[in-house]
């Protein structure tokens, strides 16, 4: 796994190189001290993953993490306590506590390695699956949504709301650009609106001349539109 490390310290982040020697299948690739730095290395690059420090001097990590197009795997390493952590410990997360353990950061490391195997297996283009995850920051609060648990993308003015258990954040990213990303197999376009998971679906019912109405699991309701309704049949092979 091609790996990139971001700290403000030179001396935390030699001694994570120092750390990672006793792993052959993390290869660091590069090293950032700041967040546009490490933005601009991500996007060229294209690591696997990054060891990222939350508290930085300018822009932090989670802020970092916002501004990707290219989302690599991501492990935080931090000098926040467990209870701080509890705001964005949403699955998919990992993260090592300063001062670095050797056992931690292999328990880590396994954890990560599992995870880009089984994704580089099924991989078929760039498109995000419901095996993939996103990550949202609303406020104070921040998660790694697995997409699976995503049931519905909503335009909210220049935001997408993001319906997922009983939380309905927004991110920086328009519809369309979602689409893009999207596989479509999976998501789709319901109406000029919406995205929805098509493995939340519940009911279907038909609408006023020619669409239909979807219900989701934990009470959505989305009106399709005409032209997409037919297109949902020929998907859905009704």
């Amino acid at each position: 796994m091609r790996a990139i490390i971001i700290d403000d310290s030179r001396l935390a982040r030699n001694e994570l190189k120092r750390l990672l020697q006793e792993h052959d299948t993390i290869i660091p690739i590069a090293e950032a001290s700041n967040a546009g730095e490490a933005i601009e290395k991500i996007e060229s690059e294209k690591p696997d993953l990054i060891f990222l420090d939350i508290q930085m001097p300018g822009k932090d990590g989670f802020e970092l993490l916002q501004e990707l197009e290219y989302m690599p795997e991501v492990i935080f390493t931090t000098a926040y306590n467990e209870y701080a952590l509890k705001a964005f410990e949403y699955n998919a997360i990992d993260y090592l506590l300063k001062p670095i353990e050797q056992d931690r950061l292999s328990a880590a490391v396994s954890k990560i390695s599992e995870k880009i195997s089984r994704k580089k297996q099924g991989e078929m283009d760039d498109r995000m699956t419901d095996t993939d995850q996103v990550f949202v920051k609303d406020g104070e609060k921040c998660w790694f949504v697995p997409l699976n648990k995503v049931r519905l993308f909503e335009v909210d003015g220049n935001y997408t709301k993001i319906f997922f258990d009983e939380f309905k954040p927004m991110i920086p990213r328009t519809l369309n650009y979602l689409e893009t990303r999207l596989d479509p197999k999976i998501f789709f376009r319901a109406n000029r609106q919406q995205i929805i998971n098509l493995r939340w679906i519940e009911k279907i019912e038909p609408w006023f001349s020619g669409s239909i109405r979807i219900y989701l699991k934990g009470n959505l309701e989305v009106d399709v539109s005409r032209r997409q309704s037919q297109r949902f049949k020929e998907l859905m092979s009704f």
